[in-house]
């Protein structure tokens, strides 16, 4: 008697369909220079048209984490591509590219093309807020790998900058001012610890309504990440800005010094913004110290921009005429680190 591949799990119909459903959403990502279909072994981006004296390619790669256990949770699948796209793209945008385009990989246990397909909706989603191409992607189903009904999702971005405009923080210096540019929410990072705290499994206790958070505990739990690509890059036209950190895992304490040259530290000052609800609701369930939080979470702050004390009103203008909210919340030291003040 043969044995399938269909025997085995894999049912290659149900890939198709997938594909069939995710055509549409992919489509909408598409731009003048997309060449090509969906379906080629490889996805085509023209750079032609790119006016730069020296174009430089940057990459960055990021996935949602324990973040998806929310989404299982409560299955709601159209907001986690977003993440999986922000966590790419806010990382290329912070050395001054532009995203052209994105790749994403999914991967399940058993292929359910509706989930798949609403996930990449949802990836098609952050790649509209981003100004990115979605050209490609793997859809892999894994028998006897994941649990019913979970996957992963990862994914891939590229950006191009003039080698001249590459901002690297180099230039940051003793006296450089701090702007931090609130986030959505959680974001995508922490969620090992949140599901210590708030737990994973009883979806009728986190559906609640919190009086605090005016929502559901689960609901801000899985608002999506922030895309701040288009803000960052208008606001790069308008002030000289030095460097620019993305506020992920490891929070403000690992973050922020990953821009600074050897010998420049940090102060932040942690009331010089209101602290969001859900990160307060956190500090008190965990009991734990600011080094530790702050190493942990962003804390409401999704992106730090550094710039010269004299652009520092400026910046802030900017941001908050782009529908930013920003504020000012530290300096620049002699030294190494970042102090929580």
């Amino acid at each position: 008697m043969a044995i399938s591949y269909k025997d085995s799990g894999v049912d290659v119909e149900r890939g198709y369909k997938a594909v069939e459903l995710m055509k549409k959403h992919v489509k909408t990502t598409f731009d003048e220079n997309v060449l090509g279909d969906i379906g080629s072994f490889g996805g085509f981006y023209s750079i032609a048209g790119e006016k730069m004296e020296e174009p430089v390619l940057v990459a960055g790669t990021d996935g949602v984490g324990t973040k998806l256990k929310y989404a299982f949770l409560a299955n709601k699948h159209d907001t986690i591509g977003i993440d999986a796209v922000a966590m790419c793209v806010n990382d290329i945008v912070c050395q001054g590219a532009r995203p052209l385009f994105f790749l994403d990989y999914f991967a399940t246990g058993r292929l359910s093309p509706e989930v798949v397909a609403t996930v990449v909706s949802g990836v098609a989603e952050g790649c509209r807020q981003s100004g990115c191409a979605l050209i490609g992607g793997e859809t892999a189903e894994m028998p006897g790998f994941y649990a019913d009904g979970e996957y992963d999702i990862a994914g891939f971005a590229v950006g191009i900058v003039d080698k001249k405009k590459i901002i690297n923080g180099k230039n940051i210096t003793e006296g450089d001012v701090l702007i931090g540019i609130a986030s959505s929410g959680v974001h995508s990072n922490g969620y090992s610890l949140v599901r210590k705290l708030f737990g994973d499994e009883d979806l009728k206790e986190l559906d609640l309504f919190d009086a605090r958070l005016n929502d559901t505990v689960l609901n801000a739990l899985l608002t999506p990440t922030k895309i701040y690509v288009k803000t960052i890059l208008n606001l790069i036209e308008k002030v000289s800005v030095k460097g620019i950190a993305h506020i992920t895992g490891g929070g403000f304490i690992e973050n922020v010094p990953r821009i600074f040259p050897e010998g420049i530290g940090c102060n932040i000052y942690k009331d010089s913004y209101p602290l969001p609800e859900i990160f307060k609701i956190m500090r008190e369930k965990s009991g734990l110290a600011d080094a530790q939080i702050y190493n942990t979470f962003n804390m409401g702050i999704g992106m730090v921009v550094c710039v010269a004390k004299k652009d520092a009103d400026k910046t802030l203008e900017v941001l908050r005429s782009l529908g930013e909210t920003a504020y000012r919340i530290g300096e620049t030291k002699k030294g190494k680190g970042v102090s929580i003040k």
